[in-house]
């Protein structure tokens, strides 16, 4: 008989506690788990390997062992852009079919190095770029649950793990959080460590972790980046004061739907009735409105780089959109990249004026919520100057759509100011759960 209270639905800070007491087995925890993704896989499609049992091995050695770290015995994913040494790495693409890394990237022996049970490898897009792979939206198949990192956010919102690993270049944390319902944090550029994760953009990669709730994600991150001011602390103790919000629609405000219209309403009048916070709509600096498309040129730039062995030698093995990205890419002259990278610092040089009078910026995630359909991914454009602003982003869960689905909206830090916009968006979190 299946256990009446499962425990793949605590959180990662829950399990842990229990584990670290004993009053949980991690083969237990790992065994559920297990029967979740036996249960929803067919539905979902989340991940493209699953190690049963070694991940049952290894929570069995947790239990009759020394308490390991922060992540003892908790169960985690890790999307297939990211090198595992026991498990195959496939990037996406039908290229790497059968690829069996040397070594774990950094942030994979970091997380076992901490105690943590990687359950197996969830599905990226081809190359973490806009070809779909498999999996579903948990809440709606017909829907896309976002990319690249769709596997890892589709897994943790559907309680097959409590944390996941993903990547994002431009929105690819924060976009399948939001459609998927659950909390990414991206930190600020480099503050995970990145080696061996299937490099795309030398100067805006980032690892970041997924989770249904900003503790959790907070405590993979801490774990991983060695960071303890990195585990969540109660507001009062990390700012000292009230919080203070800048409601910032971004200068892509045309491209949001009507839901997010209404979320970003619903939070403002949320905010400015929470004790303890304050709101005002904040404008950023006129230099932002071209942001979007220098990260753009960036991104494809490097992207066509990054990927020269699979575009030389393999071109005809890449999806027709790969294709178009990879000749886009080839498009852009070094003289449109360089000068995308100094408008880029031009603009990051004005952060501090962003930040003027605010602790953090709430911003859209998305355009609305998932799109109908699983021929794409959904568009980046409220993440990509976050991402080339290395920024902190927490994407939180904000209400939902007339259809039901999840919308998200992204807190916003300034650089190095994780453990802020990690609090931060726990407190704002909770205030936006009374919707």
């Amino acid at each position: 008989m299946p256990h009446p209270h499962p425990h793949h639905l605590l959180s990662a800070c829950e399990a842990a506690e229990q584990l670290a007491q004993r009053s949980l087995r991690a083969e237990d925890l790992v065994r559920d788990c297990l029967a979740r993704i036996d249960a929803r896989e067919a539905q979902v499609q989340a991940w493209s390997h699953v190690a049963r049992d070694a991940a049952l091995a290894r929570a069995r050695a947790l239990d009759q062992g020394a308490h390991q770290g922060l992540l003892h015995g908790i169960p985690m994913g890790v999307k297939d852009l990211i090198a595992t040494a026991d498990m195959p790495t496939g990037y996406g693409s039908s290229i790497y079919t059968g690829h069996q890394p040397a070594n774990d990237a950094s942030c994979v022996a970091l997380a076992r190095a901490a105690g943590a049970v990687i359950m197996g490898k969830t599905v990226t897009t081809e190359f973490a770029t806009f070809e779909p792979n498999q999996t579903r939206n948990p809440h709606n198949r017909a829907h896309t649950p976002g990319g690249s990192s769709s596997g890892s956010a589709a897994a943790v919102a559907d309680g097959m793990v409590p944390l996941a690993l993903g990547t994002q270049t431009a929105g690819s944390l924060t976009r399948p959080a939001a459609y998927c319902g659950v909390v990414a944090f991206k930190p600020s550029f480099g503050g995970i460590n990145r080696s061996g994760a299937k490099p795309l953009s030398d100067t805006l990669d980032t690892v970041g972790t997924l989770a249904r709730n900003v503790p959790d994600a907070a405590l993979l991150a801490s774990a991983l980046s060695g960071r303890a001011d990195w585990l969540l602390r109660p507001l009062a103790q990390v700012l000292g004061r009230p919080l203070r919000v800048g409601l910032c629609r971004t200068y892509e405000w045309s491209h949001a739907l009507p839901e997010t219209h209404t979320a970003m309403a619903q939070a403002a009048s949320l905010i400015g009735r929470a004790d303890g916070m304050t709101v005002q709509d904040k404008r950023l600096p006129s230099d932002f409105e071209q942001l979007a498309q220098a990260q753009t040129h960036i991104q494809l730039y490097e992207q066509a780089q990054c990927l020269a062995y699979e575009r030389l030698q393999h071109f005809e093995r890449l999806s027709p959109r790969l294709q178009g990205i990879m000749n886009a890419g080839m498009a852009v002259t070094v003289a449109q990249y360089d000068l995308a990278q100094a408008w880029v610092a031009r603009c990051r040089a004005q952060l501090t004026e962003a930040f003027k009078d605010i602790d953090v910026l709430l911003a859209p995630s998305a355009p609305g919520a998932a799109p109908l359909g699983l021929d794409n991914t959904g568009d980046p454009i409220f993440c990509r100057i976050w991402t080339v602003l290395h920024t902190p982003t927490v994407n939180i869960p904000a209400g939902h759509a007339a259809n039901g689905l999840p919308v998200g909206l992204q807190v916003v830090g300034p650089v190095s100011g994780d453990a802020l916009a990690l609090a931060a968006a726990h407190a704002l979190h909770r205030v936006l759960a009374a919707t």
